[in-house]
């Protein structure tokens, strides 16, 4: 009784939470044209506090897409273009010597913003890269001997280019455990990249409301961090990254193709994304049911994955047994 009345509860406040995130979204799809799945994860990382990386070819929106989602926040966005000479001070700051006073001042870099949006952040050598660490995990950055918290709500909303291989740089598998969800943008269908080249052959520039500020971003999160999760779910979730640990253990034919199962993170996106997936604003639930979950497992754990032979071949297989399971 005590659980029926619960989830009621949550009911009403999904449901009072669920017209915000549904104008947040229908502002991005004013600006892009289709891609539902990848803004639909935008907000699951947005939601849930977990970065997340965006892989595709150029011309797929990717960096459009960030910026809209960032214009319709009323919040302090930074776009940071990584090249083969950036800095680590070029991101998080550095120490400035006052001539006049004889004291150091920090200079805070780009990093000190609520969005960052890393564009191409595999053009960067990996000791930028690593400078995002303790962003990332902590929100936090340290500048000489002082430590500066970040401001709620943080996200850092990376975009990599898979077919250039030529002056890029691998992410250090240390900071990929870090994104929450690893994208694979797609192209357009044939409707759509109609819709594209009518929209974009007029010279007008959409302007992008402003529909949210980060008050509202934080509301909805403990909202989201409220949703009741069946012990089965969690089970399930747990299983399935062990499953890529030991996929022996559960019967799955993958020598060879695993080098390191997915970690302890993994798991714990696994169901923080799962739960903010059941709050999607159009289709809310006030509980993560079996068939949410699944939805994203695929974007939080196969990027947790090392593979000894690149491709998802292992995931499928692993996933389709699961499912059939």
């Amino acid at each position: 009784m005590e659980l029926a009345t619960h989830i009621q509860e949550i009911n009403q406040r999904v449901r009072g939470e669920s017209g915000f995130v549904r104008r947040l979204a229908d502002e991005v799809h004013r600006i892009i044209v289709g891609q539902k799945y990848m803004v639909e994860r935008l907000l699951i990382g947005l939601f849930s506090r977990g970065h997340v990386l965006l892989e595709g070819v150029p011309g797929l929106a990717k960096t459009l897409a960030v910026k809209t989602l960032a214009a319709a926040i009323d919040t302090k966005f930074q776009r940071i273009q990584f090249t083969p000479d950036l800095l680590p001070a070029d991101l998080v700051g550095t120490m400035i010597f006052n001539q006049k006073e004889g004291t150091f001042a920090p200079n805070k870099g780009p990093i000190f913003a609520n969005i960052i949006l890393a564009d191409e952040i595999n053009r960067a050598p990996a000791k930028v890269q690593s400078a995002l660490l303790e962003a990332m995990q902590e929100r936090q950055v340290t500048i000489g001997d002082t430590t500066y918290p970040l401001e709620e709500p943080f996200l850092v909303l990376a975009t990599q280019n898979p077919i250039e291989q030529e002056g890029t740089y691998p992410l250090p598998e240390a900071q990929i455990d870090r994104f929450m969800l690893k994208l694979k943008v797609d192209y357009p269908d044939a409707r759509e990249e109609r819709v594209i080249l009518d929209r974009m052959s007029r010279d007008d520039d959409i302007v992008v409301n402003k529909v949210a500020r980060p008050a509202d971003i934080l509301r909805v999160r403990e909202v989201v961090k409220d949703i009741y999760i069946d012990e089965r779910i969690k089970d399930y979730i747990v299983q399935l990254v062990l499953a890529t640990r030991k996929p022996q253990d559960f019967k799955l034919n993958l020598k060879g193709l695993i080098q390191f199962g997915a970690s302890p993170r993994a798991t714990i996106f696994d169901l923080r994304s799962g739960s903010r997936r059941s709050h999607d604003g159009v289709h809310y639930q006030p509980h993560l049911r079996c068939r949410r979950s699944p939805l994203t497992c695929h974007d939080v754990t196969c990027h947790a994955v090392t593979y000894w032979a690149r491709g998802n071949v292992a995931w499928r297989h692993m996933r389709s047994c699961h499912m059939a399971s």
